[in-house]
């Protein structure tokens, strides 16, 4: 079908979707108003989405090694940039973004600053030459440009530990979700998530998530704009949040200034604050302060005992004596973890609207770093990760990426113009509605978001009244709470969590089909066997597919660090090990393979070394800090010494072949219409596409 009729098909379909769609939640709404319960309203939204993303998936089957990993290379480009737009806007965004904004302020525009920022590079420096290249996944680049399997290796180990850090946060988002609103275990959550997440790229491949991730980003943009389009719409009579919430931020401001004021809740912070002191006396004074606590709890629960106490009182005695750390390292590390958390919850909280908070020039100083560094890094994270880059192989021609990338960045900017509003709306209604009421007459969600371990209250005055400082939000539980918080219909709940999976899944998909592709493709097929069938390459893709979801849901079921700080890490990751040896890949020919190799294992190495010896999951701490960088940041220390690595050692050794600098003039430079040179992949036996200026590509 030729490219024009093809796009008019896929803009009816989809037009037919939406509309659909948009009648099925208003039909769910005017339910809801007869009397159907909360608990039917999620399990229809959550298993009516699935079912739409399953569909879709067997209906794009393919046995097409082209279509598999690459879909067929025909992707309009406004379809591929929704299909990136959903593949990107990941739980992260969604689900974390305006969490991260709301505690954070002005200092969470650094995850809006990056990331938008990262697809202005992606279009300068990589999109256009990476399919002009061709192939299928950035270690195919790697291997043709550095001349062999040792390069693809780096970068196929790189491709997966990014993209399963980053994929473990999906899953993770799935299993919150699911898990809330279907009244199921979270550990049950995860694998109904995951059933979905498999349906969709398993039978089809990248043909099957591309048209997947279309249907997705539907869902989930709708599901974003609704309830702040709705809140904006209550709170000031205006439908237009992203025009309005100005406004309500200068309100905020003042209410801000008004608890920061409290004696009550100054007298909470000062607990909050005694109570870090107790724990760094007690890290102070080990083991002698282990075995004392230990001895008091035995000699608490034999008296309980001896008096026939109830059976409450002996049950939680007996568990804060198991919880008790086993060893004077655990009770360290444990008691340091309390004591930060402590020490963090003493402090007033930072003004939104402030910019680079703190109450010293120093602190100042550390803040407005910290800013910049997470910027760079997302930035540069986003031009160099593998599942965004790798949608850019789906597009007809050169000038199709690049229109792509346009698109791209339109569909991201109308969920990331909208997340500021979301935060100081919802900030808004938590300060004006929540603190300061009595602890016995909280709203029911509290409760609800308090059984999954997204909400904590802790009355540490006694008062049974609620200060700011007693109230835990995880930062993950703002969007998806919002409607409630709000008061909204219970429709509005059921609409932003099936967005909030979409937006998982979407990610999910491109992730898990990016690593069973570095490992089917650059290693079994690049490596092992390089004669193997079409048919033996897919099978051996599908198995790895299945193996690396359920590993990853195994991790996710662990319930690791916050979803944003886990896609930072990935960011960090793919930055590193990625960013420099694509750039100078493409723009200077006088990178080697040696260059590449040894700058992308030490970019990698420093990132990570940095990340475990200061991040407190890996038992490191803040005080091994590098100029006072937060460890989600640790990619900037790495991608500098990268570029230089890689220049250094490529000017002390021999430079690449001839037919690799002519690879580099042919991606950079166009020759005749770039669109039409790249050939598609022949069907059967894998042979190479027509991308190097002697019609091949260099052995290796």
């Amino acid at each position: 079908m030729p490219q024009v009729a093809f796009a008019r098909q896929l803009r009816r379909y989809y037009g037919w979707y939406t509309g659909s769609f948009i009648a099925f939640v208003g039909l769910l709404a005017v339910a809801e108003q007869f009397g159907l319960s909360p608990s039917a309203i999620g399990h229809v939204f959550l298993f009516a989405t699935i079912a739409i993303y399953a569909g879709i998936g067997v209906m794009s089957r393919t046995s097409d090694v082209s279509e598999y990993y690459v879909a067929g290379r025909r992707v309009p480009a406004v379809f591929n940039g929704m299909a990136t737009a959903a593949d990107w806007m990941s739980a992260a965004s969604f689900i974390g973004l305006a969490g991260t904004l709301y505690f954070a302020g002005f200092e969470g525009l650094a995850f809006v600053t990056g990331w938008t920022g990262g697809f202005v590079l992606v279009a300068l420096l990589l999109a256009p030459y990476l399919r002009k290249f061709g192939q299928y996944t950035i270690p195919d680049f790697l291997g043709a440009r550095y001349e062999g399997n040792f390069a693809r290796l780096v970068g196929l180990a790189a491709t997966v530990l990014a993209s399963f850090v980053y994929l473990v946060a999906q899953i993770y988002g799935v299993g919150l979700i699911t898990s809330r609103f279907v009244s199921v275990e979270f550990e049950i959550g995860l694998f109904v998530g995951l059933a979905g997440i498999l349906v969709c790229s398993f039978l089809g491949g990248m043909r099957a998530v591309t048209w997947t991730q279309v249907a997705q980003y539907v869902i989930l943009i709708i599901a974003y704009l609704v309830p702040v389009v709705i809140l904006s719409y209550k709170v000031t009579g205006i439908p237009i949040p992203q025009a309005v919430y100005g406004s309500v931020l200068s309100q905020l401001s003042e209410k801000e200034e008004e608890l920061l004021n409290d004696p009550e809740e100054e007298a909470v912070r000062r607990q909050f604050r005694y109570r870090a002191e107790a724990y760094a006396a007690k890290i102070a004074h080990l083991p002698e302060s282990l075995a004392i606590e230990r001895r008091a709890l035995v000699e608490r629960l034999n008296e309980l005992r001896l008096h026939d106490a109830s059976a409450r009182e002996i049950a939680l005695t007996e568990r804060a004596l198991g919880d008790l750390p086993r060893t004077p390292e655990e009770a360290r590390v444990a008691w340091e973890r309390e004591r930060a958390a402590a020490l963090e919850r003493s402090r007033a909280p930072p003004r939104h609207a402030q910019a680079h908070p703190g109450n010293t020039p120093e602190e100042r100083n550390i803040a407005r770093t910290n800013f910049l560094a997470l910027v760079f890094v997302l930035m540069v994270g986003t031009a160099a990760l593998p599942h965004i880059l790798m949608r850019y192989y789906t597009t007809p021609g050169v000038v199709a990426a690049r229109k792509s990338v346009f698109w791209s960045l339109f569909f991201i900017f109308l969920l990331y113009v909208t997340a500021p509003a979301y935060a100081v709306f919802a900030k808004w209604e938590v300060y004006n509605g929540l603190i300061g009421s009595s602890i016995a007459d909280l709203p029911a969600w509290i409760a609800s978001w308090g059984k999954v371990g997204m909400v904590k209250i802790e009355d540490i005055n006694g008062d049974g009244i609620l200060q700011l400082a007693e109230l835990i939000l995880n930062t993950d539980v703002i969007v998806l709470a919002t409607p409630e918080i709000a008061g909204l219909p219970y429709v509005v709940s059921g609409l932003v969590a099936a967005g909030g999976l979409a937006a998982a899944l979407s990610t999910a998909d491109g992730l898990l089909l990016t690593i069973s592709n570095a490992l089917s493709h650059d290693f079994y097929y690049k490596v092992v066997n390089p004669r193997a069938s079409t048919q033996r390459r897919l099978v051996i893709s599908k198995s790895q597919l299945l193996v690396v979801a359920v590993v990853a849901a195994w991790v996710a079921s662990l319930r690791p660090d916050n979803i944003l700080f886990m896609v930072g890490l990935a960011f960090s990751i793919a930055a590193a090990a990625f960013f420099p040896a694509l750039v100078l890949g493409i723009f200077w020919k006088r990178a080697n393979r040696a260059g590449a190799v040894t700058g992308m294992l030490v970019g990698l190495g420093v990132t990570l070394y940095y990340v475990v010896r200061t991040h407190p999951f890996f038992g490191g701490s803040m005080a091994n800090a590098w100029f006072e960088i937060n460890p989600i940041s640790s990619g900037v220390f790495g991608v500098p010494l990268g570029f230089v690595t890689i220049a250094v050692v490529s000017l002390l050794t021999r430079p690449p072949a001839q037919e690799i600098q002519d690879l580099v003039d042919y991606v950079r430079y166009p020759m005749l219409p770039a669109d039409e040179l790249v050939s598609d992949p022949a069907p059967e036996g894998g042979a190479a596409p027509a991308t190097g200026p002697a019609g091949k590509l260099p052995s290796g």
